[in-house]
């Protein structure tokens, strides 16, 4: 059976991170390998302590997980630190031979940084080449191009071209952010006009989405969907979650 291997911090709340990784991706039937990135010490509204794992700890588990030979799909969330970053990158297989999403997770829900500066370097220049999706929020994709927030789909599909610019196969911008009555994800792939993903803002706000967004996806690409229905699949889950204050 085919795994995702979710390369990201834990989180004591239960909220985010590895265990909201675990539990989407046992939603869609999916086994799950992992290596620990960081411990962090959580409440549903703070980070109080992070903890990053030696690198030598974290290529020692993403080596075991690889070897297993039953990896589909790898989901890479929070790193810590340019040290961590980089021993992820070095360590990842070709996109063309295992899909790699990765969720560029830069600071928790109540602010705190899960990514140092280097980090965001390291992740922009080391590790988006590398991925099959980058999946960052309107914030998240402002912040590592160096621009302002997008506040029109002008703006958004602008930032989407930049974000390919840098070497993904694609790149997936989340409207949870924006305004306005519709939520608007924008996927844009190499050679291929943008797709919309729309649905009704929700009012509601969970911790997680972003994980489970990601996880969801990584799940579809190890059961062979193609990205767009992977996508399509995971936001769905992700609306449901919304929905159901999960």
């Amino acid at each position: 059976m085919t795994a995702v291997l979710v390369i990201a911090g834990s989180d004591s709340s239960g909220g985010a991170g590895l265990v909201r990784d675990v539990r989407t991706l046992a939603r869609f039937g999916t086994r799950v390998l992992c290596a620990v990135t960081a411990v962090t010490v959580q409440s549903d509204s703070e980070v109080t302590a992070v903890h990053p794992v030696s690198t030598a700890t974290v290529r020692a588990q993403i080596e075991a997980a690889l070897a297993t030979g039953r990896v589909g799909a790898i989901k890479i969330g929070m790193l810590g630190t340019r040290a961590i970053a980089l021993t992820v990158a070095a360590c990842l297989p070709p996109r063309e031979q295992v899909p790699i999403v990765l969720d560029p997770v830069l600071a928790s829900s109540s602010g705190a940084a899960l990514l140092d500066a280097g980090g965001r370097e390291a992740l922009r220049d080391n590790l988006v080449p590398r991925a099959t999706l980058v999946t960052p929020n309107i914030p998240e994709a402002a912040l590592l191009l160096g621009t302002e927030p997008a506040t029109t789909e002008e703006e958004l599909l602008r930032q989407a071209r930049a974000w390919l610019a840098l070497g993904p196969a694609a790149v997936l911008i989340k409207g949870g952010h924006g305004s306005g009555s519709e939520a608007v994800d924008l996927l844009l792939s190499a050679g291929r006009s943008p797709r919309r993903l729309v649905a009704s803002r929700s009012a509601k706000t969970q911790r997680g989405t972003g994980c489970a967004l990601a996880s969801g996806i990584a799940a579809g690409l190890a059961a062979g969907l193609e990205l767009g229905d992977a996508c399509e699949r995971a936001r769905h889950h992700v609306l449901e979650l919304l929905q159901q204050g999960q």
